[in-house]
């Protein structure tokens, strides 16, 4: 059983260096035609380069597996800016990248904001997140990754959770297959829990992305183990291992924040939850503290748990 690690979007040993540097709409406003093409060329330019200075420095320090930031390219579904052909600009940038992460066996995904809700009861903002589905899924094509994924909600409870399942359903049979095959699911902190999102799963046949600490928050009494198996089974024939996220709170066990780093027991205690499946997955870490807390919680673990293996620096073999 091998476990790997991961952390989302932004590289902090690297000063000055983020593939999320934003170009918002009042500024883009302000400015001449020519003034609004120019900066957004040059956001995403400096985006793409820092993206490619932050996937290096992931193959440099044997990170296998890492969250694209969402703000990759500006502005790029707003539905007031029209002539931004950031396809026939940066597709040359995005097949580079595709071949770095080819090249050093990356696993790579991306989590759409939450503003985007499939089963929204508003038809706009349901167009709005499938044109958001298509951009993911273009940067993946771009890349020539067919491994990508994107990581979703269900989203909105309205209406009662039973209807809310049955928009997601029919919403989701809209999109065009290439995206349903990148969607996986996760259960969420607030509204929809963890056996919820797996029936979900199940009957669509979507991948089910457990997360931990949501699953603490917002577990309805239903113990992990009762039906970690079945979670597990849904990425049966999937390219890559199961994937979950872990996070730990802030403050007290129920905070639903994110912690700068991520408590070694937490992680314990998922990976000893899994252990009897022998199944190799891929964690990613949500701390604010980013590469920082992959660094940290690793050589917290070589302290409390010796027995454990390392395949490399961040590759764990049970």
């Amino acid at each position: 059983m091998r476990i790997r690690l991961g952390y989302v979007a932004i590289a902090l040993k690297l000063p000055k260096v983020t593939a999320s540097s934003q170009f918002t709409y009042s500024r883009y406003k302000k400015l001449t035609e020519e003034e609004q093409i120019n900066e957004l060329k040059r956001v995403t330019r400096s985006n793409m380069e820092d993206l490619i200075k932050i996937l290096s420095y992931n193959a440099e320090n044997h990170i296998h597996f890492y969250r694209i930031t969402s703000k990759l390219i500006p502005l790029a579904t707003h539905p007031e800016v029209m002539n931004w052909e950031y396809e026939k600009y940066f597709k040359i940038d995005l097949n580079t990248i595709g071949a770095l992460i080819r090249k050093h066996h990356m696993r790579v995904d991306t989590h759409p904001d939450h503003f985007n809700v499939l089963n929204s009861v508003r038809e706009e903002v349901v167009e709005k997140t499938i044109k958001e589905f298509h951009l993911h899924n273009y940067w993946f094509e771009a890349m020539n990754y067919k491994e990508g994924k994107m990581v979703i909600h269900i989203g909105s409870g309205q209406g009662g959770k039973e209807k809310a399942i049955e928009r997601f359903i029919k919403n989701f049979q809209r999109l065009p297959l290439a995206i349903k095959n990148r969607l996986i699911i996760e259960n969420d902190d607030k509204l929809f829990t963890a056996k919820e999102t797996l029936s979900l799963c199940e009957e669509i046949g979507v991948p089910m992305v457990l997360d931990i600490h949501h699953h603490v928050c917002n577990d309805s009494d239903e113990p992990i183990e009762d039906f970690l198996d079945r979670i597990l089974y849904t990425w049966k024939g999937e390219a890559f291992p199961p994937k979950m996220h872990i996070s730990s709170p802030k403050e007290g066990k129920l905070d639903k924040r994110h912690a700068d780093y991520i408590n070694p027991n937490n992680f314990i205690g998922l990976v000893e939850k899994c252990i009897p499946y022998g199944k190799d997955i891929d964690i990613m870490l949500e701390a604010k503290q980013k590469d920082l807390a992959l660094y940290k919680l690793v050589e917290d673990l070589k302290r409390q748990k010796p027995e454990w293996m390392w395949v490399d620096p961040t590759t764990i073999e049970i």
